[in-house]
């Protein structure tokens, strides 16, 4: 328990300050860069959803834009 703690709110920490970059006076980027890490995230997401249902497999590949 202790180990899921600190793993889950240093994650909820991180995907705050990836939410920071929406702040286009601070950050420049287009439509389709927001796009994709939004899809990057969610398939992350979908992937730990499988593996506490019993199903999944291993990671992706490392994020680009």
């Amino acid at each position: 328990m202790e180990l899921a703690t600190k793993r889950v709110n240093r994650a909820i920490n991180d995907i705050r300050l990836i939410g920071n970059l929406s702040n286009r006076s601070a950050y420049e980027y287009g439509e389709e860069d927001s796009r994709k890490i939004i899809r990057a995230l969610q398939r992350e997401l979908d992937s730990i959803r499988a593996k506490f249902a019993g199903g999944g497999s291993g990671g992706e590949t490392e994020f680009t834009l």
